[in-house]
């Protein structure tokens, strides 16, 4: 039996699973660059203007404690106990020039995430959590609506560190920022891409999705717009990998749909020059290729920066007998 093992971390669930990647049901136009007729693995095809620095984005969330606040009852005239969420998150820029990388913006926050009127802001030993008020929907669990305002939160945080990072930029640079998930939300950011790791939905044809697993190391496919809720520029890319299965190392990139479709084919070449530089390898990252170094490095501080969960979650505990 021939066989082949994904270096991908089972832990984080798959990369790429062929058995459950649902066909999207997003308006998808796969001809804006290359005729569906046309479509084929394509390489760098000519020389590129590389940017001289690139800035990376990410930012990282923890459940410090999931918490109860007796909140007064409009209907009853009593008290309900009403769910809560108490959360830390951080995001920011690593940037890149030459051989060297160096963390320049780091920020995290602290918040009380609750649908109750009553809530205030907690106090602890180890920081505080201001409250952040949400309305509960009728269509979702409370504990989806909670998380879904900490990656609310997260997300504009990031928009704070990068553009941060940018103000702190050189008036001359031409740099790139390199976003760690999709545009969404981010599309007013210049020269800007967003970049996926994990794929979730089949968003080409059958016939055109079969050429990502053509891809060679390097190639990408032609560039094809997606609208959802939301629309944006995006195509498939390869990064450097050992062998394995047939989307092994495959990354989803995403750009503005404010640019031009010349801005955007420029940025596609760009990325599969300038990625593969930063693609990390298996016997230091378990997502590698797909987890980019940088990407990898600034998550791992800024996890340290989030503090210790026991000591947050005891100096919760300790505030809550008060």
């Amino acid at each position: 039996m021939k066989f082949s093992v994904d270096g991908w971390d089972p832990a984080y669930g798959p990369a790429f699973d062929v058995e459950e990647l649902a066909e999207s049901t997003a308006a998808v136009d796969p001809a804006i660059e290359v005729p569906t007729a046309g479509w084929a693995p394509m390489p760098v095809s000519r020389p590129l203007r590389l940017p001289n620095s690139v800035l990376f984005v990410d930012g990282v969330r923890r459940t410090d404690a999931r918490i109860w606040i007796d909140d007064a009852d409009a209907a009853s005239g009593g008290e309900r106990a009403v769910a809560g969420l108490c959360a830390s998150y951080a995001a920011g820029v690593v940037r890149t020039s030459g051989c060297t990388a160096e963390v320049v913006v780091a920020e995290v926050r602290r918040r009380l995430i609750t649908e109750a009127r009553t809530a205030t802001n907690i106090s602890t030993d180890t920081g505080d959590y201001p409250v952040h008020h949400v309305t509960a929907k009728t269509n979702q669990p409370a504990a989806l609506t909670l998380s879904n305002a900490l990656q609310e939160s997260l997300l504009q945080l990031e928009l704070v560190v990068a553009a941060s990072a940018r103000a702190a930029s050189p008036p001359d640079d031409h740099d790139l920022l390199i976003v760690d998930g999709p545009m969404r939300g981010k599309v007013d950011l210049p020269r800007t891409l967003g970049h996926i790791k994990t794929h979730s939905a089949q968003y080409l044809p059958t016939k055109l999705n079969a050429i990502v697993a053509e891809l060679g190391t390097g190639e990408r496919t032609p560039v094809f717009s997606v609208a959802t809720g939301w629309q944006r520029y995006s195509w498939y890319l390869r990064l450097p990998c050992s062998p394995a299965g047939p989307w092994t190392g495959i990354v989803r990139l995403e750009a503005s749909p404010n640019l031009d479709l010349s801005e955007v084919t420029e940025l596609a070449n760009v990325s599969q020059t300038l990625l593969k530089r930063f693609a990390s390898v298996e016997y230091k990252d378990s997502r590698a290729p797909q987890n980019l170094v940088p990407i990898a490095g600034l998550e791992k501080q800024l996890r340290h920066r989030l503090g210790a969960a026991p000591l947050l979650y005891r100096s919760l505990r300790v505030a809550a007998g008060r």
